[in-house]
């Protein structure tokens, strides 16, 4: 286990790279403002299940192995926003046309499954783990692996309960606009906006040297 020390940076630069609006919390924000808290928090756990999944590649070191295969970068980076652009134009595909249609809620298992994909896809999260986590490993104490894995799921703990919240809080703000067809179009608009700048934001990075 890090020692105290480490410990202790390493949850302050969690937490400062937390607040710092980023496609994680645009993914969580954007469900949350679209179908409720509901959809957040399923996106929160979402984003969760990615970061474990990116914790387990960089502690077993395939996080390296994948990066170093020159074309994996941009495999990544182009999935990700294909898949994003898809998000956006079904999310324009099932705005109510009038008053009389039924508002879309959308399927918790599907936004979860939904921000994992979004996450696993996006190349820099990868980078970003395997540059993060070993910052704070203390030599001579203990596995290197153990340590890594003990700090990526404390970094995947505090993500969940800061992107569960901030779900919640955008989720009351849905609860005061779903009536009315003019908010239930804003939000499908919005939500495929987001989508499609998330999609460029991926389209326009450069493979770090």
């Amino acid at each position: 286990m890090p020692d105290a020390s480490n410990l202790y940076l390493f949850i302050v630069a969690a937490l400062l790279l937390l607040i710092v609006p980023g496609p994680n919390m645009a993914i969580v924000t954007s469900h949350a403002l679209a179908h409720g808290w509901r959809a957040g928090f399923a996106a929160a756990l979402g984003i969760t299940l990615a970061d474990v999944l990116m914790t387990l590649m960089v502690s077993a070191g395939l996080g390296a192995l994948v990066m170093s295969w020159a074309p994996a970068f941009d495999i990544l980076r182009w999935a990700g926003a294909c898949y994003l652009l898809w998000l956006a134009w079904q999310a324009l595909k099932t705005t109510p046309a009038d008053t009389d249609a039924p508002p879309v809620q959308a399927s918790l298992r599907k936004v979860f499954a939904q921000a994992t994909i979004n996450s696993l896809l996006n190349p820099k999260a990868l980078l970003f783990f395997m540059v993060f986590l070993p910052q704070f490993v203390t030599v001579g104490a203990g596995s290197i692996t153990l340590q890594l894995m003990f700090l990526g799921s404390l970094l995947a703990l505090i993500a969940l309960i800061f992107h569960a919240l901030l779900g919640f809080c955008a989720g009351r703000l849905h609860g005061r606009l779903r009536d009315g067809i003019i908010s239930k179009r804003l939000g499908a608009y919005a939500f495929a906006a987001v989508m499609a700048a998330l999609a460029a934001r991926l389209l326009l990075l450069n493979r770090p040297n």
